[in-house]
């Protein structure tokens, strides 16, 4: 076994587990086990257990991204302080500082690409299963012998699971099915991005360099997903479309209920808030203060008589 098998081994064991598990609750209920309908919904729950697992990582992303929308300003100082200064102590001095800057607040810049990076190894180890179901191999757990041959030879709509429009040979069915699926893939991915980059951004980040790079890969990810989808079977792209649908709901939902302080999605959000407490009657004040009490008006002086000064002179 090579050195990215065995990395491989465990998610692959788990992966066959997972798939076995919901292949045999499907059959349960009545399923035909060599349907390709009954591996395709195994590989939707495939999905929805992994993405399940991933909500804690993409909470802590969420906040992470909050700090580092906080020490931006601190960063650009840093940044405006060795700018134009390129010699090797400048470069040591600024990122010794940024990494202190890091530390300090307890942020990640590269904890925001943590659930994809946790994701691909799945991606690649669900290939590999069905792949090796493909050339009639025994998987490394679960998958025996029978089900490995059940998952090779699925056909969902009179689509082979293991082909894909590179090994088509012709077949149209794998064709239109694997096209627009690539479709699906790329309208997603890009509706998920788009969300974020026009109603999930400061004003500060909209200005900041990282935006144009989002702004690049606004457009630059949905072109991976419409070249790879020509090579990937049928089966993995499945894995691939439902997990982009997940993205794009719960981006959505985030959005929604827990937006980037003075972004668009922010604004929306208050603005829906104070009319769902219009409609209770309850009058919402947006920067409470201390009240502050006015001065009294000066109290007027009682004209004195002049019986009375005359009584006090006595």
């Amino acid at each position: 076994m090579d050195f990215i098998g065995t990395i491989l081994w465990p998610i692959k064991w788990a992966i066959e587990a997972i798939l076995v598990a919901f292949h045999t609750l499907l059959t349960a209920i009545g399923l035909d086990p060599d349907d390709g309908v009954t591996w395709v919904l195994a590989i939707v729950g495939l999905v929805l257990v992994v993405r399940a697992l991933l909500i804690p990582l993409f909470v802590r992303q969420i906040k992470n991204q909050r700090r580092m929308l906080e020490v931006s300003p601190q960063l650009k100082k840093i940044q405006d302080k060795y700018r134009g200064k390129k010699d090797q102590f400048s470069r040591e001095a600024m990122s010794r500082e940024t990494m202190e800057l890091y530390k300090k607040t307890g942020t990640n810049p590269l904890s925001s690409c943590l659930p994809l990076l946790i994701q691909m190894p799945i991606f690649f180890g669900l290939f590999s299963v069905l792949q090796n179901a493909q050339h009639d191999g025994v998987g490394v757990g679960l998958l025996n012998e029978e089900l490995s041959t059940s998952f090779g030879e699925s056909v969902f709509l009179g689509a082979p699971l293991k082909l894909a429009i590179s090994t088509a040979d012709g077949n149209w069915t794998v064709i239109v099915i694997a096209s627009i699926m690539v479709i699906l893939m790329t309208a997603s991915q890009f509706i998920t991005q788009l969300q974020i980059m026009s109603k999930n951004q400061s004003p500060e980040m909209k200005n900041s360099p990282m935006f144009k790079q989002q702004r690049i890969l606004l457009y630059l990810l949905p072109l991976v997903f419409l070249f790879s989808g020509f090579t990937f079977p049928l089966g993995v792209m499945f894995y691939w479309l439902v997990s982009n649908i997940w993205t794009m709901v719960q981006q959505f939902i985030v959005i929604r209920n827990m937006p980037t302080p003075g972004s668009e999605a922010a604004l929306a959000r208050e603005a829906r808030m104070a009319k769902k407490a219009q409609r209770r009657g309850i009058t919402i004040v947006e920067d409470e203060k201390p009240a502050v009490e006015k001065p009294k008006p000066a109290q007027r002086q009682q004209p004195v008589n002049p019986k009375n000064r005359k009584k006090k002179k006595k």
